[in-house]
């Protein structure tokens, strides 16, 4: 008779699950405060456009706006200027220094990143805390590496625990926030490698739960499911969703010699330009500042017109490409959620005015959009699935998601579309990074 197979205890796993949840409580910490202060900062920019927009004309007050946000521009610029590696999102100088291909002070990415991330999303301009998040995680777990005096292949972890835990406390979703180290920043599922990330983004989570609460952060809901016999609808959606997120790589990934060759001004001072043009839309449309997130959950309560979701996919994309393209702190993450939707939107809205789409199943496109456009733009499906699973809180929809995902990732893929971190990623190193990426002996 055969003797069932035991598997000896494994003590590098504990150790390293123990190290990730020790990551993940400090990362959860870091993070919570960064997004804690980003929607204080949100909070009042809105309430002084409100008072503009009903005050009379009184130029001191303006003209102390305009200094403000000049003066954030500038110190913002110093920050860039002495830490060039907190530009953008910081997930594609995560996967550089995964791949070992770039080489960070921890500490001063960490602050730096912290402030000037701070700065540049409390105004509203149009970007997102989930980049920065992950990267200043992955900088917790660069540091405690460095504090227990680990190298190689065991500090890697620790930064992708780190990476993770960012995600997860940033959006309130522990298993996207793992599954997305896995898909897209470390490109490896060993089972070292994955549990180490899943105990850092459990216990990030767990501290952003104690702070934020337990709703989760895109709380929609819809009454009915997509019927199958409407699941055209998704295909068509997919291949609209498809050709907006090719328009975004390409546009995205020309905007920093757009700055150079328009604007003439040293890359750490381009972010002037979005820091003086957010006046301009906090001013007619305070509701639409920031990434997105107030945007989307809004879409809860009301759909508008048409023509205005129109004008709002207008602003957003343009003033995401403004916003990211000049290098300032911030991601891109929660502004490709928020273009879906609006996608989504306009989709529903206009199926819905022909006649070919029922009203209840609007909200059903919109939450589906959100993960059909980040599969097509990040070419990562199954975190974009899980990720909208999780933060909608929901897990009836797998299959339209899976659907929509999928076929706008084909469409990007099909127009020779990148995953756009490692085209980031590209555009900041040698082309050798990204083959870098997939060395199947990295671990």
């Amino acid at each position: 008779m055969a003797r069932p197979v035991k598997e000896k205890f494994d003590v590098t796993r504990l150790r390293f699950v123990l190290l990730g949840l020790l990551v993940g409580l400090m990362s959860g910490t870091v993070v919570s405060a960064f997004r804690y202060c980003i929607e204080v900062g949100l909070r009042y920019s809105r309430l002084v456009y409100g008072h503009l927009r009903i005050a009379p004309f009184v130029w001191w007050q303006w003209a102390l706006l305009i200094g403000v946000n000049l003066g954030l521009a500038l110190i913002v610029a110093w920050l860039l200027k002495k830490e060039p590696y907190i530009s953008g999102s910081g997930i594609p100088q995560v996967e550089g220094q995964l791949a070992g291909e770039l080489e960070m002070h921890w500490w001063s990415i960490l602050w730096r990143k912290f402030v000037g991330g701070v700065l540049a999303l409390g105004p509203g301009l149009f970007l997102g805390r989930e980049g920065p998040s992950i990267q200043l995680g992955a900088s917790v777990g660069q540091g405690l590496a460095a504090g227990f005096k680990l190298s190689g292949t065991d500090r890697r972890l620790l930064i992708a625990s780190g990476s993770a835990a960012g995600l997860a406390a940033a959006f309130n979703a522990p298993i996207a926030g793992t599954l997305f180290v896995l898909e897209e920043v470390y490109h490896n599922f060993s089972p070292l490698v994955w549990l180490t990330a899943l105990a850092g983004a459990i216990g990030s989570d767990f501290v952003s739960l104690n702070v934020f609460g337990l709703v989760p952060v895109l709380h929609l809901s819809y009454s009915r499911s997509l019927p199958v016999s409407s699941y055209w609808h998704l295909i068509l959606l997919g291949i609209l969703l498809g050709l907006f997120g090719y328009l975004y790589q390409r546009i995205l990934l020309v905007m920093p010699r757009w700055y150079r060759n328009l604007t003439h001004l040293p890359r750490p001072l381009q972010g002037i330009v979005p820091f003086l043009l957010v006046i301009l839309v906090g001013y007619f449309a305070p509701n639409l500042l920031g990434g997105g997130n107030g945007l989307i959950v809004g879409f809860g309560q009301y759909v508008p017109s048409l023509l205005v979701l129109i004008a709002i996919f207008v602003v957003r994309f343009v003033f995401s490409m403004i916003s990211y393209g000049s290098g300032l702190p911030g991601g891109i993450f929660l502004p490709i959620l928020s273009l879906g939707a609006v996608i989504g939107a306009i989709y529903g809205v206009f199926m819905n005015q022909l006649g070919l789409l029922s009203h209840v199943y609007i909200m059903n496109l919109i939450i589906f959009s959100m993960a059909g456009y980040f599969a097509g733009i990040g070419k990562a499906p199954f975190t974009a699935i899980l990720l909208v699973t999780e933060m909608v809180g929901n897990l009836t929809h797998l299959m339209p998601l899976a659907v929509l995902s999928l076929t706008a990732y084909l469409v990007v893929d099909l127009l020779g579309g990148a995953p756009i971190y490692e085209a980031l990623l590209e555009q900041m190193t040698m082309p050798k990074t990204v083959q870098q990426l997939h060395r199947p002996d990295r671990l």
